[in-house]
Order: C-alpha cells, then structure tokens, then sequence
C-alpha cells in the first residue's frame, strides 16, 4: 500500500478519510498516515480517522515519499498552499470515490490533485486541470472544461459545453446551463442558476443568478 495524508484536518478532511476507505474496501491501495493541518493548536491531536502531524513545514520537509490529498475547501486557500509545498518526496493524485460514475472514463481527462466524491457523475469528453475538489452529489456535462483550484459543493450541476476557469467556488445545488462560460475568481451562491457567461472577480445570487457585489 502507498502511504497517503490528508491536508486539511477540518469536517471535509474526515470526510476524505471517508473516501479513501471506501476506496481500500475495494482494493487496499492507500495507508492513510494522517492529516496535516496549518492550525497549530491540532498538531498532536488524534481526530476520528487519524492523528495531525504537522503543518506545511513538516511536510515541507519530509524526506519519504508521500501522496497528499487536498481538502482545503477556499480556491485562493488551496491555491496558496500548494505553491508553498516544494518538495519532490510529495506527490498529488487524483482521488475518485469508488462510486463515481463515468459515462466514458477512458474519454475523460486529469491533471493532477482532482478530488471527486461520492455519487458523482462525469459525461463524456470532459478535461479537468488541477486541484479542483468535488464533494458528494456533483454532475459534470458532457464537453465540459474545467481549469485549476475550483470547489463544488454538494449537489452542483454543470450542463453540457460548459467552460469553467480558476479559483471558482460554486455553492451548493447552484447550476450552470449548458455553453456557460464562468471565468476566474467567481463566487456562485447556494441554489443560484447561472444563465449567462459570467465576469472575473464578481459574486452571483439568485435564479437567475445577477451579479452582486462582494
């Protein structure tokens, strides 16, 4: 088995324990060691599914090889702790819950750090770059385009030819209709229906959703 941690010692952590052992109930592939935790005050702690090992200097400086997984669930957050990790020991797979349901998984493609939970769905013709983290219940259109550091949260729904950008963070049981395009640093609202191409930096509520200030 390969060693694995989680990085991010929060609810969604545990939840992410939550996946890597469905995954092992299937086929042993991961030895979760632990979490890692920017918070000092978890370091030390034993938490449901394994114990905080440190923080991102600990990890920095491991000299073993290890799989991390991300479950930061802030797009700018992620994004800044993954270009703080530069040490060659460490590697990101893509973790995909055992469930996940491909139309065509041999038409789909990834990048690396992807993580996608359970019950998700994935048509066909679909690319994803990297570190983009789906939690449970999340549907991706067929001929769908997704870039760097995204969060879905429970329940999205992106319709087919939709192109999404970087740093996007998509509330839960919001929707993007099909041919969308949704740029970069977009905050999409819980329950909010996107029905035109969004602008960068801007925050959408509502069905359908109209831009708000932040």
């Amino acid at each position: 088995m390969e060693q694995i941690a989680i990085y991010g010692a929060g609810g969604f952590g545990q939840e992410v324990a939550c996946i890597l052992h469905a995954i092992n109930k299937i086929e042993p592939k991961w030895e979760i060691i632990g979490f890692f935790d920017d918070n000092a005050s978890l370091v030390g702690k034993t938490l449901r599914y394994g114990k905080v090992l440190g923080g991102i200097e600990t990890l920095s400086s491991r000299q073993e090889p290890l799989a991390i997984v991300m479950a930061i669930a802030s797009a700018k957050t992620l994004e800044i702790i993954i270009k703080k990790i530069n040490n060659p020991n460490i590697k990101f797979p893509n973790i995909i819950a055992p469930d996940v349901l491909f139309y065509d998984y041999a038409d789909v493609t990834f990048g690396i750090g992807n993580l996608i939970g359970f019950r998700c769905l994935v048509s066909y013709n679909t690319k994803f770059g990297n570190f983009n983290l789906f939690n449970n219940d999340v549907f991706v259109g067929h001929d769908t385009t997704i870039g760097n550091f995204n969060i879905f949260n429970p329940s999205v729904r992106l319709s087919g030819e939709v192109e999404i950008g970087n740093l996007n963070f998509f509330g839960v049981s919001s929707v993007v209709l099909q041919q969308k395009k949704i740029g970069n640093n977009t905050l999409i609202a819980t329950n909010s229906v996107i029905m035109r191409n969004t602008s960068d930096n801007c925050k959408y509520l509502g069905n359908p959703a109209m831009k708000i200030s932040i």
